[in-house]
């Protein structure tokens, strides 16, 4: 029987980013995942805070040098690789000169949002989803932690919904305890669009705050975790409106197990 394929896509990682429960979660999760007899790829962003010379970050050649379209604007997409020895795991990251070169990860120093976290999040979905097209890996299930990864169910249901790769990959959205409080760019949605998204389609985010682009995330997932102990009462209701597969929050000692038997159930 073949291995299957679960895309791990997070937007921090420890040890390249301090712990908190995603970072952790991110890190040890897919490791677990892999001893369980599954084949993994893992993604996060390379914001400027990450230290590429002590975590032996270099540049994959034949994955770099295409460019995403955002707002009319060209913006390189840059790889880079990194292995954690211990967990035989590699983890790519997602880089970009304008997006991710400042050494903070979503809010600056005294703490205010960057006011392009909207873009950063698009070209984050869209950089990872290109990469494994390149890499021409067919994921059978994509687990999303955290708000920043929150456009690739979209994308992966409506936008790449016909690329091959994609075709009968499953998502499953983690939901954190990660709300960001100032609404996202109010041309969020404009942005956003791609090949075969409609404006239905993102009518969620017609004021893109973090309620509506969770929504949005579950929604165009097949299946939803929550991550934390607390999440969103507000988002609780609607993943149960939706009547979505759902994982309640699982703690620390048992969660690759509960996480693995999840995935085998949404696949």
């Amino acid at each position: 029987m073949e291995k299957k394929k679960v895309l791990f896509i997070s937007s921090e990682i420890t040890p390249y980013l301090p712990e908190t429960e995603m970072s952790k979660k991110a890190r040890y999760l897919p490791q677990g995942i892999q001893e369980r007899g599954k084949e993994i790829r893992t993604f996060m962003p390379r914001y400027g805070c990450v230290n590429e010379r002590r975590n032996q970050l270099h540049e994959v050649i034949r994955l770099s040098g295409m460019n995403l379209i955002i707002d009319d604007t060209d913006h390189p997409l840059i790889i880079k690789v990194a292995s954690i020895q211990s967990a035989r795991m590699q983890v790519y990251f997602i880089d970009n000169e304008d997006y991710f070169q400042r050494k903070h990860v979503l809010r600056d120093p005294k703490g205010n949002e960057f006011a392009d976290n909207d873009e950063r999040a698009i070209f984050y979905a869209r950089g990872v989803l290109e990469t494994v097209i390149k890499l021409r890996w067919a994921p059978d299930l994509i687990h999303c932690s955290g708000w920043l990864t929150s456009l690739v169910p979209l994308y992966i249901k409506k936008a790449y919904n016909d690329d091959p790769l994609f075709v009968n990959s499953k998502v499953v959205y983690s939901i954190y305890n990660d709300d960001f409080k100032k609404s996202l760019d109010p041309t969020f949605r404009n942005k956003l669009k791609l090949n075969n998204i409609t404006d239905e389609d993102t009518e969620l985010v017609d004021d893109p705050n973090y309620v509506n682009l969770s929504k949005l995330a579950v929604l165009n997932s097949d299946a939803v975790i929550q991550g934390s102990p607390k999440i969103n009462p507000e988002i609780t209701e609607y993943i149960q409106s939706t009547e979505k597969l759902f994982l309640n929050y699982q703690p620390e000692h048992t969660y690759i197990d509960a996480y693995n038997d999840f995935y085998d159930k949404v696949l």
